[in-house]
């Protein structure tokens, strides 16, 4: 009996996969940044909400309508037959890049003293990037799993503990769901 090695992608083929991923994500990433300063620096200007209140804003709305162009674009073939499940991880990993990038903001404005507009734009510029990075690797990593290898790769790995506990809720809602 002859065994089939499963052949994986050369590192190469996985970089050239990877660099439309990261374009794509790159591109739903702008838009959402220009979604965010715009909406937190109206409610800022417009409103005159707290520093962190209008970047809060700002920084939610960017993630509705991130995952509307993740889901639905660059993560489009990724396996969408368990949607509560990714749509939870989404809402947790964004929930933590959220407080990364108004964690900035924070320290800037309480910390630092620094209240003038640059500043402002400044912190959340620096707290986005880093919040993107973040989010990056744990959607497709977690959330959206668009690349079969890494999946396959994680499958024998334990998960992170934010990942399990999600898994777990989702699990218990479920078998709540079938005993009422």
């Amino acid at each position: 009996m002859t065994k089939h090695a499963h052949r994986r992608p050369s590192l190469l083929q996985r970089l050239r996969g990877a660099s439309g991923e990261v374009v794509k994500f790159g591109i739903v990433g702008l838009v959402g940044f220009f979604v965010n300063f715009a909406v937190s620096n109206a409610v800022l200007h417009l409103t005159h909400l707290a520093t962190v209140r209008s970047s809060m804003v700002g920084t939610a709305v960017a993630i509705v309508v991130n995952y509307l162009g993740y889901r639905y674009w660059v993560y489009r073939d990724a396996d969408a037959a368990s949607r509560r499940r990714e749509i939870t991880l989404f809402l947790v990993f964004s929930g933590i890049g959220l407080l990364i990038e108004n964690g900035t903001v924070w320290f800037t404005t309480y910390t630092l003293g620094m209240t003038g507009t640059l500043a402002y734009n400044g912190a959340k510029v620096i707290g986005t990037g880093i919040a993107t990075l973040f989010r990056f690797f744990c959607y497709r990593t977690w959330v959206f799993k668009a690349m079969p290898e890494l999946a396959e790769q994680a499958q024998g790995q334990a998960q992170p503990t934010v990942v399990a506990q999600a898994e777990r809720i989702l699990v218990a809602e479920d078998s709540n769901q079938y005993v009422r």
